[in-house]
């Protein structure tokens, strides 16, 4: 299903980027369904600032958003992308030809970059190499209706709805979404929710059954277990009953139903730690909710992490999980960047600099290619893990991690 989209839009010319990347994470936290992000200075050393803010963004939110950015020359665009923008935004009266637009589209694709332009302008007639485009400085009426019928192409709207009303601009033909600032502060899925009440298709979270389906107890509660969505570590368990759920399916924060006070608590409202919901599931015998959620901080009120950390029996077991392997080698060559060890050899390559590592990393590859020749592949898996070492080093020196080579990855697939 096709859905209407509240895109909120931050300014980030002469902003401090702690400010921008909080803006950033609220817009996320509070239902937002995609962000516009822009700065279009053309100096570069306020580029380079934006780009960095944007890559600092793309580690704290877990939804898209477009860039604003000058483009002057391909490489504009492609440092652009290198943040984890989802699209990037040229300013039309700011293009300086129209082959850049071209050549952008042609290495990223016609759906990957949008042009801002002007409402007032005919821009129905100007053909853009590109799937769609943000219009700004609209006048709702007739007469946008047939420009849009006439361009045919996917539009977001940039509006501080100071004039124009949400309603009006979603409802407009070939709409994709409305970017603004007039929600900043506001639980945007209250306002999604009146959207949808109002007839137009929004992402809205929403639970396939009604409570009165569950098995509760005799009290009308139902345990729920707590997941981190992204590590699947189990964070704790609490009970919610129908007002407890239904609030947290309206929020989009876990709000659960106090046994011993009596009351319903949303989880964060004292401590801060706040529980983000990304799914929520019912188990086969529809009396045990299942919640993964993004988790602001601690889950345990002692101020651990999870609440599971009594240990009160273990057998002896090879626990090696290979998806988080490579993450506690890397967090290891990290901290040895931070706190040098005498004698380490990953201090050494730290002190001998970029020029070291990058031959080490040469040297393994080599070896790799030697070691798959022969027919036994033990050696094989030294040598591969030899220059993992070494790349994982290559990537704390440059300040890569592996959720940006895995992103990019991901967006690849």
């Amino acid at each position: 299903m096709a859905y209407k989209k509240i895109i909120p839009f931050i300014n980030a010319e002469n902003e401090l980027a702690v400010n921008v990347v909080m803006q950033a994470e609220q817009y996320c936290f509070a239902g937002a369904d995609a962000l516009f992000i822009y700065n279009y200075s053309k100096i570069e050393e306020e580029r380079e600032e934006f780009l960095a803010t944007l890559g600092k963004i793309d580690e704290s939110i877990d939804i898209p958003f477009f860039a604003g950015v000058y483009v002057g020359r391909f490489e504009d665009a492609k440092k652009a992308f290198y943040t984890g923008a989802d699209r990037i935004v040229i300013k039309y009266d700011m293009c300086p030809n129209e082959a850049i637009l071209k050549e952008v589209t042609g290495r990223f694709g016609a759906s990957q970059i949008m042009v801002e332009v002007d409402g007032d302008l005919d821009f129905e007639k100007i053909h853009f190499p590109v799937e769609a485009l943000l219009l700004k400085h609209v006048d709702v009426g007739l007469n946008l209706e047939r420009k849009l019928n006439r361009l045919g192409k996917p539009v977001i709207i940039r509006d501080s709805l100071l004039r124009n009303d949400l309603e009006s601009l979603l409802k407009l033909p070939y709409i994709e979404g409305v970017a603004t600032d007039y929600y900043l502060g506001k639980e945007l899925l209250k306002i999604k929710m009146n959207m949808k009440q109002a007839g137009i298709s929004m992402n809205t979270f929403e639970s396939a059954m009604d409570f009165s389906e569950f098995k509760t107890d005799e009290n009308g509660l139902v345990p729920c277990v707590v997941q981190d969505y992204k590590t699947g570590e189990v964070l704790m368990l609490a009970y919610m009953n129908k007002e407890s759920y239904e609030r947290t399916c309206a929020t989009g924060k876990m709000t659960y139903f106090s046994r011993s006070r009596q009351e319903l608590w949303c989880k964060g409202d004292t401590s801060g730690h706040y529980q983000y919901v990304k799914e929520l599931r019912l188990d086969c015998d529809h009396d045990t909710i299942l919640a993964k959620v993004h988790q602001v901080g601690a889950a345990c009120h002692t101020g651990e992490r999870s609440c599971f950390f009594n240990e009160l029996a273990k057998k002896e077991y090879d626990s090696t999980n290979p998806l988080t392997i490579l993450n506690e080698v890397f967090a290891t060559i990290e901290d040895r960047k931070k706190h040098p060890k005498e004698g380490s050899y990953t201090n050494y390559l730290f002190d001998k600099g970029i020029d070291k590592i990058l031959k080490k990393c040469g040297e393994e590859s080599t070896e790799i290619v030697i070691a798959a020749k022969n027919p036994d592949a033990e050696e094989l898996k030294y040598e591969i893990a030899d220059f993992l070492y070494h790349l994982m080093v290559l990537m704390v020196q440059c300040g890569l991690t592996w959720d940006d080579v895995v992103k990019e990855l991901a967006n690849r697939h």
